[in-house]
């Protein structure tokens, strides 16, 4: 397949490329009304990449003046992630699995929505978001240099511990309780949307009104692209069969986030066989349809985060169904099949675009 290539400088970019769109603005690029409410706007970006939340995060802040305001962002993107990962000791999710069937555990106000959203999810997609997953990814391990094909005795032991309804949650004092001791928390299926929510709300208060925040497989644009006031920005969908950078197409959006789930991302190889990151709880393998990778667009990061891998948990049919009867107004999705074929929602049909080139087809 010719694949349409985007570049950030000399670095692809991770998830989805952003531009500004042009097509049918040759005009009005130009016109006063184009121009209004840009003049304190940069054609090139403040912009700044760090190794954080284990890939690499990148904010591009178009104010003029406002460079300042991607230090106290980044500062709030460590802060997050060090509190929330159960990679490293100490962290507030951590000690809640430490103390899982044992005592509740107070944690910070920050981790307490997290955590109450998540389960949330959980009870809402009956599960086909979890968070409670932990016993299953810590056993694949599946993009960490220790991951391996678990035996179905452990998938077996480990699947005994997924029941969300077992996290007790005490709004009053914002502790949190895993009632059954070997259950595991593990928020990375919701963390880097959260995160992205709380920098784009850094970069707001520090007075950015044009950015984009990518957290790899996270992307939020704030405000309008600097082009021009009436000029949204192109945020492109990543192709599932190719390495972050590559796009099928893309979508227009101002203040909006688009969030990718796929198998592209990270995977085992086990004697030919590829098993991607994405869990059926239920079977405590990686789940089995047609589909190759979800995107959400979507206001909220948290919100898309969450719904890539439940939707990809649904499939197709079910996941469709769920976005068009159970989602708010303004909440849309693309599905990419194994087959190449590509479904979008119906609040997409006049805004979704498919690259010619990219060898991909729209479902019929």
């Amino acid at each position: 397949m010719n694949k349409k290539h985007f570049y950030w400088l000399s670095l692809l970019l991770f998830a989805v490329t952003l531009g500004a769109c042009s097509s049918n603005q040759t005009e009005a690029s130009s016109s006063e009304s184009s121009q209004q409410g840009t003049s304190n706007l940069r054609e090139k970006p403040y912009r700044e990449e760090q190794f954080l939340l284990g890939t690499y995060t990148r904010l591009s802040v178009y104010d003029e003046g406002k460079e300042a305001a991607l230090a106290p962002a980044f500062a709030r993107i460590k802060d997050l992630g060090d509190r929330i990962t159960i990679n490293e000791p100490d962290s507030e999710i951590d000690k809640i699995n430490e103390k899982a069937g044992i005592e509740p555990v107070k944690v910070s106000s920050d981790i307490y929505y997290l955590v109450k959203t998540a389960k949330e999810y959980s009870v809402e997609s009956k599960g086909a978001f979890n968070l409670v997953i932990g016993a299953i990814t810590q056993l694949w391990r599946i993009g960490f240099d220790d991951a391996r094909k678990p035996s179905q005795a452990e998938i077996d032991q480990a699947l005994t511990k997924l029941d969300y309804n077992k996290v007790q949650l005490d709004d009053q004092n914002e502790t949190v309780y895993l009632e059954e001791k070997g259950m595991i928390m593990d928020l990375g299926a919701i963390a880097k949307g959260y995160i992205a929510d709380e920098v784009a709300k850094i970069l707001r208060e520090e007075g950015v009104t044009s950015g984009i925040i990518d957290l790899g497989g996270n992307i939020l644009v704030i405000g309008h692209s600097f082009r021009g006031a009436d000029q949204k920005w192109n945020i492109g969908i990543q192709d599932p069969n190719t390495a972050r950078g590559t796009v099928i197409g893309s979508v227009q959006g101002a203040d909006k986030t688009v969030v990718t789930s796929g198998v592209y991302e990270r995977y085992l190889e086990v004697d030919g066989k590829k098993y991607h990151h994405i869990f059926d709880t239920k079977t405590g393998y990686p789940v089995d349809n047609d589909l190759a990778s979800v995107s959400i667009l979507t206001e909220d990061s948290i919100d898309g985060d969450a719904l890539t891998t439940m939707l990809f948990a649904k499939g197709l049919e079910e996941g469709m169904r769920f976005v068009e009867e159970q989602t708010p107004k303004g909440t849309d999705a693309i599905f990419i099949t194994h087959e190449g074929k590509v479904y979008i929602t119906s609040g997409l049909e006049d805004n979704f675009k498919l690259d010619s080139e990219s060898g991909y087809e729209m479902a019929k």
